[in-house]
């Protein structure tokens, strides 16, 4: 209830709202609160009436008052409903005087009755008195046999059969042994005594309700508020940059149509002196064939003979020449073969649209791949022409389902900006650990991420250390196959080296401290191993597993046992596994065996790994051959699978097996 009164508190006179107004904010303020706020902000130039805003006490949102001043604000009902019922179920309860139980029927008829009334609540003081029907009509009334508490009335066996027939509703009715009515409100009260608390519970849940509404509201209004301020800003946007189109396409007709102008000139400039030629060559034609018509009138011979041959002459020169007197005419300077071909200017302006952020892009897991310290990612988007750029953000995944509450957790994550293309590889990452992939298209208009891709690195590659290598035991060039050998003794002592008779091991050159890994071990024609991991602290002169530093698989001739702190347990496993799977899970606490042919899981060890592990192998009999670096199967995947994986019932372990020391 307290927590209910919180919610119904005014922020400024701290009681239970009285009037409240429901504020433009979704807040609520007295209305009596309010006006005092406005009467502080008055001044001897400042009066009450010329105040037209304040600011919620709550949120500091601005609100703005009409000509109405605070009685234009609406008034918040629901919240004084709300009110005024806690209020009553604050006062009321099982003593107080508005409890009073209702008026008894047929009360004049009872009234030889009521000697026995203020007797103690208890079974043998109510089997004690004597209670009169309440429903008979004689007097005295006859006694009563039962009590119903849902009518409130005692009757006697001829009423209660009269008045309470076996059907509905009456079948329901709650009848008990006849009860006074002193002690009948407290059976009326046992009967709804969980009422008022689940009133109260109903109520607390309602304003619970109410509020976050409030919130919801508070933040759609919110919303609203910057809908309207982005809208006028691009419509701003929008008026100004078309306006700017409409600036260049009238710069450039300016520029256009002076370039036709002087085109015009130009080739008019040309066409006028062309015309003054030809007109000089036609006079020229004209005078001459005037001359040779007149000399061909000429009747007298010897003049005609002295005329006609100069005229003959320029004639002839006249007519080899025609070609050249003659001005050739350029069809090009018509202005034909110039034209205005706005089209594609006039597709890209119908074109015009508003940008919007381009679509999520999408990983595309099964194009991506790994190594143990690598991984690139592929994607594919559908917008990639409205992309400008790509952002890569990655972190290493904690089994955290909840992505957006992930995502928000910025100072976990690597980003990187500015790709161009749709894959990244991403350098340095742990080994045999999990990450988590978002990628983000970017352009002018803003971003959309893609859906979470959880992509994984794979196990730590690492080979047999010759430096640890039993005196015993011959490894191969490239250091991923031991093979016991008798033979081989040339090999000097040191620390780290298995020594003890017995105990032919090598290491991995490698401790881990993190991440998921899984290698495999070519067991050959080996009937006798041993197969785990341990502290670099672990003993060198006994076998792996008989101290607390070590974990092994081990095959003992026909038994699989798994062995740790010189205590062993059998496995269960085929005689023909060939090819045994070790998964390291060190960020969870588990080391677990499988026969990898089959995917039949062997055993898994609980361990709280205090330190760095090595690989670590042993054998008595042929040779191994180790397999690491590989991607961890599809059947031993995620760590939920692991969690939920059936794992060996842990039997108590016994002390040591026939043969197996």
């Amino acid at each position: 209830m307290e927590t209910l009164e919180s919610e119904l508190t005014c922020p400024i006179c701290l009681e239970l709202f009285e009037d409240p107004l429901l504020l433009p904010c979704a807040h609520s303020l007295c209305f009596n609160c309010a006006h005092r706020i406005l009467v502080s902000h008055c001044s001897s130039t400042k009066p009450l009436e010329s105040i037209s805003a304040f600011q919620c006490p709550t949120c500091r949102y601005v609100i703005t008052l009409n000509q109405r001043g605070l009685e234009g604000l609406k008034r918040n009902v629901t919240l004084q409903n709300i009110i005024d019922r806690f209020q009553k179920a604050s006062v009321s309860g099982p003593n107080s005087p508005s409890e009073s139980r209702r008026p008894r029927p047929f009360s004049a008829s009872v009234s030889v009755s009521l000697s026995g009334r203020g007797s103690p609540a208890s079974s043998s003081a109510m089997s004690a008195e004597r209670v009169a029907c309440q429903f008979c009509e004689q007097e005295p009334p006859r006694e009563a046999v039962k009590t119903c508490v849902t009518c409130e009335v005692s009757y006697c066996d001829r009423c209660l059969r009269a008045t309470h027939p076996n059907k509905k509703p009456f079948t329901s009715h709650r009848l008990v042994e006849p009860v006074a009515d002193a002690h009948l409100r407290g059976l009326a009260c046992l009967e709804h005594e969980n009422e008022k608390q689940t009133l109260e519970n109903n109520l607390a849940n309602l304003v619970k309700r109410n509020s976050e509404l409030e919130d919801q509201m508070a933040k759609l209004i919110q919303i609203c508020q910057q809908v309207e301020v982005n809208t006028a800003m691009h419509e701003a946007k929008l008026v100004e940059e078309c306006d700017e189109l409409v600036e260049i396409i009238r710069q450039r007709k300016q520029v256009i149509a002076v370039k036709i102008k002087e085109s015009k000139v130009m080739k008019l400039r040309k066409l006028a002196q062309q015309i003054a030629n030809c007109r000089q060559c036609l006079e020229r034609s004209s005078a001459l064939i005037t001359q040779a018509e007149h000399s061909l009138k000429e009747n007298d011979h010897a003049r005609f003979l002295q005329t006609a041959r100069n005229v003959a002459e320029r004639v002839a020169m006249a007519t080899a020449s025609s070609q050249v007197l003659i001005p050739d005419v350029n069809l090009n300077e018509a202005f034909d073969n110039f034209a205005l071909d706005f089209s594609r200017e006039k597709k890209i302006l119908e074109g015009l649209d508003y940008l919007t952020a381009p679509n999520p892009p999408s990983i595309r897991e099964e194009l991506c791949t790994a190594s143990h310290d690598t991984i690139t990612v592929h994607w594919t988007s559908e917008d990639e022409f409205s992309v400008t750029s790509y952002e890569l953000q990655y972190t290493i995944y904690t089994g955290q389902t909840n992505f957006i509450s992930l995502y928000n957790s910025v100072d976990s994550w690597m980003i990187v900006p500015n790709i161009k293309q749709n894959h990244y590889t991403v350098h340095g990452l742990q080994s045999g650990t999990r990450y988590i992939f978002f990628v983000k298209a970017i352009n002018q208009a803003g971003s959309r991420n893609s859906e979470p891709a959880r992509l994984k690195t794979n196990s730590q590659p690492f080979k047999l250390d010759p430096k640890t290598a039993h005196k015993k035991l011959r490894l191969s060039n490239d250091c991923l196959t031991m093979e016991k050998d008798e033979s081989s003794l040339k090999k000097s002592h040191t620390p780290e080296r298995f020594s003890s008779t017995g105990a032919y091991g090598a290491a991995g050159n490698v401790f881990i401290d993190s991440g998921c890994h899984y290698w495999e071990v070519l067991l050959g024609a080996s009937t006798w191993y041993a197969v785990g991991v341990a502290y670099k602290s672990a003993p060198k002169n006994e076998w792996s597993g008989k101290n607390s530093s070590s974990w092994v698989f081990s095959r003992c001739n026909n038994n699989f046992v798994v062995r740790h702190n010189g205590k062993e347990m059998l496995v269960e496993a085929s005689l023909q596994l060939r090819r045994l799977g070790v998964l390291l899970d060190y960020d969870n606490n588990a080391l677990s065996f499988y026969d990898a042919m089959s995917s039949q899981h062997l055993h898994t060890f609980d361990i709280s790994f205090l330190l760095p592990v090595a690989p670590t192998f042993m054998i008595w009999n042929k040779s191994i051959m180790i397999l690491s670096g590989l991607p961890v199967p599809d059947f031993v995947d995620c760590p939920e699978q692991q969690e939920g994986m059936c794992r060996q019932q842990e039997s108590p372990y016994v002390s040591g097996m026939k043969g197996c020391h």
